[in-house]
């Protein structure tokens, strides 16, 4: 997947400018991994303000996403919490040219307020008396989840494995679980309901998150333009970083 050169359309040639789609009124369906929910809205709220494009975002594991779209479900832009799971939807014809990288995310562990598990690191997440929930490994967080563990040589004693990234995150939130493994961006939401603990290597090892467009898209001049808007647009990077996520070379 590419993560160096900006995203150039076909379609409104010969460059991509904002407005180009013929219909003030379109629609635009975009599939986004849970933890783009939030970001996404604010990035598509600025969009649809410049462009008159009005944008759905239908957000969900990253894996349930792609099985959605396999089993027929309608959208236009596909962006997913990894590049194994986007290389799952392009392999299974669901994607329209190259996926591009827009931005990356890391792990950290997080604790109910006042970390009464008294939580210290990873390591400690093999003692079955702190109950710990992940992501399910089919799902992108819970394939980075494995391999820091495995990185760091830890079993991690899980009570539950969710299948979102956000389901983790409210384990936690209300208290009903010692530690879960999120997102940076994800704790960054949660401050003051979670305390976040950095791990060593997950910052060096992140989920780098691609968008693509979709095969048989209804809106594909809006998709297209909505993915360099993702890509180049100043204003949208910087939400994306502001959330959490890190930047990539472009």
């Amino acid at each position: 997947m590419r993560r160096s050169s900006a995203l150039i359309s076909t379609i409104c040639a010969p460059a991509l400018v904002l407005g180009c789609a013929d219909d003030d009124d379109a629609e635009l369906q975009v599939f986004a991994a849970a933890s783009l929910h939030s970001v996404l809205a604010e990035i598509a709220e600025i969009y649809t303000e410049e462009t008159g494009t009005e944008v759905q975002i239908n957000a969900a594991g990253s894996s349930t996403l792609v099985e959605q779209l396999s089993h027929g479900a309608a959208a236009d832009v596909l962006a997913t919490a990894d590049e194994t799971t986007m290389e799952q939807a392009v392999e299974s014809g669901l994607t329209s040219g190259d996926p591009e990288v827009f931005a990356a995310n890391h792990l950290v562990l997080i604790t109910p307020p006042g970390n009464p598990a008294e939580v210290q690191g990873l390591s400690d997440l093999q003692d079955s008396a702190v109950d710990t929930v992940v992501c399910t490994p089919q799902v992108p967080c819970g394939a980075a989840t494995a391999r820091l563990a495995d990185s760091a040589e830890v079993g991690i004693q899980a009570v539950s494995e969710e299948t979102s990234v956000t389901d983790v995150l409210g384990r936690v939130r209300s208290q009903e679980a010692d530690a879960g493994l999120v997102y940076a961006t994800d704790a960054l939401q949660a401050v003051g309901e979670v305390e976040a603990l950095e791990l060593p290597g997950a910052a060096e090892d992140p989920n780098y998150y691609p968008v693509a467009l979709l095969e048989g898209a209804s809106s594909a001049e809006a998709g297209m333009e909505f993915i360099d808007f993702l890509l180049t647009n100043e204003q949208a990077q910087q939400i994306l970083q502001e959330a959490g996520f890190t930047e990539v070379d472009r």
